[in-house]
């Protein structure tokens, strides 16, 4: 296993894009981001507005009861006939998905569960990582088919104690299968013609799904670094009608030897996304090792354009620091990638895309600029955010021109939202137009924002947000809208309120809050919240005792973090919370394989076991929050 060391780095198919105030249509929400492009924007909001947002009328209209984590961001259909379950009907219907491997029906208005289902047992603790809840089961946003009234979502669970992933096609109307699920299973020439095969021990599906061109595409990730002799990042696809796989499928790395792999796709959630027309696929992707990088065989720290049937990559661009970014686990990959909608001169099809390092480049679909070793980058324009484990959002002004927000990490426990005009003549650049107080956000760098207005009709955009918690107890997560009209550089904060917890801190919490239909939907820990025009604050709900998190025990496995100072062959220095040294034996992780990039300056937590000396050996190492306040309790 490989260490690195570096000090000191401190819709389905077209969208539609209102001109004018929009008709009031009922809003479908049927993939992540509103649409395909992941634009964040819904432009039918005709009810919520800065003036009720911000009046003490707007609030919770309900709080609903789930069985485990939300990681999938909620998706939501009027209109919408039921058939099963103790009250038939027709009603609007958020369908919610849980690490539990649960799809709920719930009535939109009043929070009424109408429909559950269990899809399996999920995965308990894959590969010891706890970088996520102590169970991944749904990690991924379903997809929605309103015309086949079909919900296709991915489910982790355990057959005959074997992980496993599954593709199941729902009926929306009662949750039953619309075919038989199909066990994931792929194939893979690697470079010196040998076979490499998915295997679902190894890998983790965390980027939301997409349906296009008839096809489900999934993308695949690992789990805390673990494993990385073993865990390659995939694109994979599915005929949406018969759950078939297609004939070819994307590895991202297809190197034959080494020890170090994954060029992960993972993008903290956020969803592969699909251009109109073309149907050509894009992403992010994650490190690898240092001095791997070939731009085919190899393509880490990269935007990715895929053509439709997964057959060959049709263009990429890299940061020209992509060896800095191998070696600092510095990945593009925590971030998204939005593909803007048409815009005026030169360059008509852009995209953005950001990750850890804090860069948002401002990219040509058309052309993205490959890879330029020592720099300058061939980006239309670059711009500092923070560091980013979030997703852009996107929406048009009343004078007609686009906007970017971004939502990167602004300092310590906060994350820093702006809004960047889309600038076409003379030259393409995003251009600073404002920005909002810090939000309060814990985690790691950055968060989710969302964008709802009535058209481009003016004074009617909101840009909604939720921040990370920043503590272990009661580790609240806040829901935040903000008026997207700058005051004098400033977007005014119009409301903010709890809206649920996230007990997990060791996994972020990549809430993304649903705007739709006058309501607002934020799914949290073991929770629902629903906001809007006549509601009341939020009430701290018990939602029973907490996960047990994978340290919360005097038993061996036992514990600490603390900040990386020296790796000095198989001893770790780490400065814990209390400002002691601590000294770990990281030999053990290092032959097991759960042991990630070690950056000093960093914070990790060590899970193992005490000698009789005192000495800790370590089992695990995984890169833990910059924040003392949410590190686990040290055991």
């Amino acid at each position: 296993m490989k260490r690195f060391a570096i000090i000191g780095l401190t819709l389905f198919g077209a969208i539609a894009i209102p001109t004018a105030p929009a008709v009031a249509s009922k809003r479908v929400v049927a993939t992540y981001h509103y649409d395909n492009q992941r634009t964040g924007w819904n432009g039918n909001e005709t009810t919520l507005t800065p003036a009720n947002v911000g009046s003490a009328s707007f609030g919770v209209l309900a709080q609903v009861g789930l069985d485990d984590q939300v990681d999938a961001q909620p998706l939501v259909v009027p209109n919408q006939r039921i058939t099963a379950g103790p009250t038939p009907g027709t009603y609007e219907v958020v369908y919610v998905a849980t690490e539990a491997n649960t799809i709920y029906a719930i009535r939109a208005s009043n929070g009424a569960v109408l429909l559950s289902r269990n899809l399996g047992s999920p995965v308990p603790s894959p590969l010891g990582c706890f970088n996520n809840g102590s169970n991944v089961g749904i990690n991924a946003t379903p997809v929605i088919d309103v015309a086949a009234q079909a919900l296709y979502v991915i489910a982790y669970t355990l057959m005959s104690g074997i992980p496993t992933y599954q593709v199941f096609a729902l009926n929306l109307n009662d949750l039953t299968d619309r075919t038989a699920p199909v066990t994931v299973a792929a194939s893979h020439t690697l470079s010196d013609g040998t076979t490499y095969h998915f295997n679902a021990q190894f890998q983790r599906q965390r980027a939301a799904l997409v349906e296009s061109s008839g096809i489900i595409y999934a993308g695949f990730a690992g789990f805390c670094d673990f494993f990385p002799d073993q865990s390659r990042g995939w694109l994979l696809g599915w005929q949406a009608t018969t759950l078939l796989p297609l004939a070819a499928n994307r590895l991202t790395n297809k190197l034959a030897t080494g020890t170090y792999f994954l060029s992960s796709i993972w993008m903290s959630g956020y969803g592969i996304a699909a251009a109109p027309v073309s149907g050509n696929l894009f992403f992010s992707t994650g490190n690898s090792g240092p001095g791997t990088y070939s731009g085919d065989r190899n393509v880490q720290e990269s935007v990715v354009k895929v053509d439709p049937q997964l057959v060959k990559n049709l263009d990429i661009f890299t940061p020209s620091n992509e060896d800095v970014l191998d070696a600092s686990d510095s990945d593009l990959s925590s971030g998204g990638v939005l593909l803007l909608p048409g815009q005026p001169g030169p360059f008509p099809d852009l995209l953005v895309a950001a990750g850890k390092f804090g860069t948002m480049y401002l990219l040509n679909r058309a052309s993205l600029g490959g890879f330029a070793p020592g720099g300058p980058d061939k980006a239309l324009d670059e711009k500092t955010i923070g560091p980013c484990w979030c997703g852009p959002s996107y929406f048009t002004g009343p004078d007609g021109v686009g906007r970017v927000v971004s939502s990167g990490g602004g300092g310590s426990n906060s994350a820093q939202i702006a809004v960047w005009r889309v600038q076409t003549s003379p030259t393409v650049a995003l251009v600073l137009e404002g920005a909002a107080p810090l939000v309060p956000s814990g985690q790691d760098g950055g968060t989710f924002t969302t964008v709802s207005s009535n058209g481009t009709q003016a004074g009617t955009a909101i840009l909604w947000a939720t921040g990370r918690p920043t503590d272990n107890s009661p580790a609240t997560v806040n829901l935040y809208a903000f008026a997207a009209t700058p005051s004098n550089g400033t977007l005014p904060l119009l409301f903010s309120s709890p809206a649920g917890s996230w007990p997990n801190t060791a996994g972020n919490a990549n809430i993304v809050p649903v705007v739709a239909n006058r309501r607002v939907f934020v799914a949290s820990y073991r929770q629902l919240t629903i906001f809007g025009l006549g509601g009341h604050r939020f009430v701290a709900r018990s939602v029973g005792a907490a996960e047990p998190a994978a340290l919360g025990t005097h038993k061996p496995p036992h514990a600490i973090t603390g900040v990386l100072e020296h790796a000095d062959g198989s001893v770790l220095t780490l400065r814990t919370r209390a400002g002691k040294i601590a000294r770990v034996d990281d030999s053990e992780a290092l032959r097991s394989k759960q042991i990630g990039v070690l950056v000093t300056g960093y914070a990790y937590t060590v899970q193992g076991t005490y000698d009789s000396t005192g000495a800790l050996h370590a089992q695990s190492v995984a890169r833990a929050k910059d924040s003392a306040a949410i590190w686990p309790l040290d055991r």
